[in-house]
């Protein structure tokens, strides 16, 4: 499953990354880093609660994330 992880930063300074294929998955973080990982550790979370409610099948955590705009990163 290949997830694409789109990231924004708040006039506060606070970045926030979502994941476009989960809708609802976004998390806040003071840094670049804390907002993708937590969304990463969101997103693994949500798919499991769906594989064990029968809504995916187990191989759904063969996962791969990806940065929707690579130049954000960089800041």
């Amino acid at each position: 499953m290949n997830l694409t992880i789109e990231l924004d930063r708040e006039e506060d300074g606070r970045w926030i990354a979502e994941v476009l294929e989960l809708p609802g998955v976004m998390c806040y973080g003071n840094s670049l880093e804390a907002s993708i990982s937590s969304a990463e550790r969101l997103a693994i979370e949500v798919i499991e609660d769906r594989i064990a409610h029968g809504e995916l099948p187990s191989s759904a955590l063969a996962l791969t994330f990806a940065i929707a705009d690579e130049n954000l990163v960089s800041q």
